[in-house]
This record gives C-alpha cells, sequence and structure tokens, in this order.
C-alpha cells in the first residue's frame, strides 16, 4: 500500500480491512512525508506499532 491510500483509509468513515504481517489492524496516524504509518492490532489497542506503509495490505 502506499502513504495516500493508507491516509484515505484512516480518514474513512467505512472500517476497511488492512493487515499488517498477517494480523489485522487499524491505521492510527499517517506520515507522508516518510511513509511511516502508526498501527495497533485491531483486538490490542494499546500495543501500537511504527511501520513502513508497503508492508500494509488491503
Amino acid at each position: 500500500m502506499n502513504a495516500q491510500r493508507a491516509q484515505e483509509i484512516m480518514e474513512s468513515a467505512d472500517m476497511r480491512k488492512v493487515t499488517y504481517n498477517g494480523d489485522n489492524v487499524y491505521i492510527e496516524h499517517v506520515d507522508q512525508g516518510t511513509g511511516h504509518a502508526t498501527v495497533h492490532p485491531i483486538d490490542s489497542p494499546e500495543q501500537k506499532y511504527m511501520v513502513s506503509v508497503d508492508q500494509l495490505e488491503e
């Protein structure tokens, strides 16, 4: 995925299925400049990860 698409998903009112390493995640923030996103597993909001958006799959 690219940073623009990650931003669109994050801002969307619709819940989209996004995975990181096979786990369903929620995108909290996208840094367009660096191409990174802050995500957390759907079932573990306390576990936050900073990942490259190209590692996210829709």
